[in-house]
């Protein structure tokens, strides 16, 4: 489904700020692969992300998806085929514009635009169903703006808007680091249940080395632009957080920090 061929990106090259962000990527994703990714600040994490998006050009490599070449390919051309949640629970929606009108909006994408009414009745039924699910209360409040939601109920919704035209790729950039963790542990159980469901082939990263065991079938650890470690299957599933901690101090040059170990290791 997905292949990244030797990514490379330097910011500042030849200056004194220059920073090497990729540094020889080569990652192969099959078709439903669910990769949790973890590395410490700077790894590279949400740069690989980036490159995947076209947020800014490679300065060598290759990114495919389902055998198109995107590596050319502008970042709103690569959106149709993209979801993406990120940190930041005031982006990936309209604050302005109402629940039903966001995901009317999201669940057009990739599709010719016409003049004609999008928000119909049998679409308002289908939103109100979804949203129902995520037991938030947010099928009552179809009409409110979301700019006046919580974190929590707006990546909610943004997690829903992502998914909602089933995207080849949905990318997870630490969505949820900005939210408490009960809210956090139930936008986390959406996200297991949305892509399970559909069947979606994911990236998601964490900083949270609990959460990378405990979600999706394989975990890949970063380290100074590098893949150095990836595990999945049985091998991921035998593995405890002081098994992880342990890898991490072995092939990084990182330190843990606090914000991977939130959750206790069970």
């Amino acid at each position: 489904m997905l292949k990244l061929v030797n990514l490379h990106k330097t910011f500042n090259a030849g200056t004194i700020n220059e920073k090497v962000a990729l540094n020889g990527i080569d990652l192969e994703l099959a078709d439903g692969d669910f990769v949790t990714v973890i590395g410490g600040n700077g790894a590279g994490k949400s740069t690989m992300l980036n490159a995947i998006a076209g947020t800014w050009r490679l300065d060598e490599g290759q990114v495919i998806l389902d055998d198109v070449d995107l590596t050319k390919m502008s970042e709103h051309k690569r959106a149709s085929l993209l979801g993406r949640v990120f940190q930041d629970p005031m982006m990936g929606t309209a604050p302005g514009m109402r629940i039903d009108e966001n995901l009317a909006i999201a669940a057009r994408r990739g599709r010719k635009r016409t003049l004609g009414w999008n928000l119909r009745k049998k679409h308002i039924e289908e939103y109100r169903q979804m949203l129902a699910d995520f037991d938030l209360g947010l099928e009552d409040r179809m009409t409110s703006e979301v700019g006046l939601l919580s974190g929590g109920q707006r990546q909610a919704i943004t997690l829903l808007m992502a998914t909602l035209s089933k995207p080849k790729l949905l990318l997870l950039d630490e969505h949820t680091a900005a939210l408490d963790p009960k809210t956090a542990a139930k936008v986390l159980e959406l996200t297991k249940k949305i892509v399970e469901e559909n069947g979606l082939t994911t990236i998601m990263i964490t900083h949270n080395m609990s959460d990378a065991l405990a979600y999706g079938n394989r975990l890949v650890m970063m380290d100074a632009g590098k893949i150095i470690y990836d595990v999945q299957g049985e091998d991921k599933a035998a593995l405890s957080v002081r098994d992880l901690l342990d890898k991490f101090e072995e092939k990084s040059s990182g330190a843990v920090t606090d914000r991977m170990l939130l959750v206790k290791d069970e």
